[in-house]
């Protein structure tokens, strides 16, 4: 399936140390300089770097960080897409490429996006870290919880900075504030929490149809099975099992559960961290309702969406810490500690320790060290690519880091794999298997099509 033997260990990190920002990394940053100076530094001396993959998430990061990037090549398999991004980030100057590994071989790149859909986020990710580059990758970052292994361990052997594009930990402030408040110990000890993150669509039967002219549906499948293309007009996006819509199939994706999982999750997470509880789910289970039939864990039908509509699922943590991921509640994190409970979500913060806040403020640093002490360079959506690039000349580990994403959302993956199955599973870390289980140990990877697999 994928080779675990990898040559990582003897990539040279110079190709990183000879670009003209990195060698000028010393004079950046230096503590104590203002964030204000910060940020200039960022825009003064821009950074090129390459898009794998140019739809509507990779074309919105890129336009929220060109004060801080040159974007100098594209690489997509939709050359209508790949073409308008460049018009809209380079005004036509990037150079466009149907395989993205011709950016890689690209020396004068030191940093590449990914914003692939997510079947192809594992593959170019760790082929960009054994080719010297620094990563953004959007959320989530692996289909699988095998993947996240072997990105964890190419990252280790490589040392590469990699940023993951959950980027509620840095573009809005109210999440980084609710993890202060735990960490400072406003809300005692964590018993509870419950991540609201909502449900998935259904499409009913979609046809198949002529693959558009621009479009490469072979090379867009990639790792996955060769099926065929399907489309019909409805709404802004249509229903189809490719752009945008693939966040429905689980053959791309993994639904509701790691779409909006992988931010909620991420901060449930974070939060038990930050409390000081820093073991790894042991179970997890409870009810879905999928659009179609399954057997064996798989759909039977392959002409519409199969990801989970409605969930109530129960993950189970040490100490008796119980996380709940359902589709019926607010959208947002509740935790519940011994002393009291917050809601926090992309625009609030409410709770009882919350209003206590007004007599008994947080201590000047707090976020500041709930942040890893970096500095909030920026704000909005440009603050996470702030963060990465000051980690990426820095040297340092990003808020985002390709860890604790994985500590995150592994849970989401057995998730996935509990209600697709229907029952209880129970999740050993010491040898990153479930216990007792072969036929949900056989779905924590998955087989790379031929000709696609990893090239290590």
């Amino acid at each position: 399936m994928m080779n675990l033997t990898s040559p990582a260990s003897t990539v040279s990190r110079r190709r990183f140390l000879q670009t003209s920002a990195a060698t000028a990394a010393s004079a950046y940053f230096v503590s104590g300089l203002p964030l204000q100076a910060q940020e200039d530094e960022l825009k003064n001396d821009k950074m090129p770097i390459g898009l794998i993959g140019a739809g509507g998430m990779g074309v919105g990061n890129m336009s929220s960080a060109r004060d801080y990037l040159n974007v100098v090549a594209i690489s997509d398999v939709d050359s209508k897409r790949s073409e308008s991004a460049n018009q809209k980030l380079a005004g036509g100057k990037a150079s466009l490429h149907h395989d993205y590994r011709e950016i890689l071989d690209n020396k004068d790149i030191p940093i590449v996006h990914i914003a692939t859909p997510d079947h192809w986020h594992t593959k170019p990710l760790i082929e960009a870290m054994l080719a010297g580059k620094d990563v953004y990758c959007e959320k989530p970052m692996t289909l699988t919880v095998a993947e996240g292994e072997l990105i964890r361990k190419v990252q280790k052997e490589t040392g590469r900075i990699v940023q993951v594009g959950t980027q509620q930990r840095s573009q809005f402030n109210l999440f980084t504030k609710a993890i202060a408040m735990v960490a400072d110990g406003r809300l005692g000890k964590i018993r509870k929490i419950e991540a609201g993150i909502g449900g998935a669509p259904q499409s009913g039967p979609i046809p198949v149809v002529e693959v558009p002219q621009e479009l490469d549906w072979e090379r867009w499948l990639g790792p996955a099975p060769l099926v065929d293309y399907r489309y019909k007009r409805s709404g802004r996006h249509g229903k189809t099992n490719c752009h945008y819509e693939f966040r429905w199939w689980y053959e791309y994706s993994g639904g509701k559960l790691t779409d909006w999982g992988a931010h909620h999750v991420d901060i449930s997470k974070w939060a038990l961290e930050a409390n000081g509880q820093t073991g790894d789910i042991l179970s997890i289970g409870g009810t879905a309702t999928h659009p179609v039939e399954f057997k064996e864990g798989m759909p039977v039908q392959d002409d519409c969406y199969n990801t989970a509509t409605a969930f109530n699922l129960l993950a189970k943590f040490p100490g008796g810490v119980e996380l709940t991921i359902r589709n019926d509640s607010r959208n947002g994190v509740l935790v519940e500690g011994d002393k009291g409970r917050i809601f926090v979500s992309r625009g609030d913060l409410t709770g009882a320790p919350v209003d206590a806040l007004k007599d008994n403020p947080l201590p000047e640093d707090a976020i500041k060290k709930a942040y890893k002490g970096y500095p909030l360079i920026s704000d909005g959506r440009k603050a996470h690519w702030a963060n990465f690039l000051y980690c990426v000349r820095e040297q340092k580990e990003p808020i985002s880091d390709v860890h604790s994403h994985m500590r995150a959302l592994n849970v989401c993956h057995l998730a996935g794999i509990t209600a697709r199955l229907g029952r209880e599973i129970k999740w050993d870390e010491a040898t990153q298997s479930i216990a007792g289980d072969e036929q949900a140990n056989d779905m924590l990877s998955r087989e790379y099509r031929k000709g696609y697999e990893i090239d290590m």
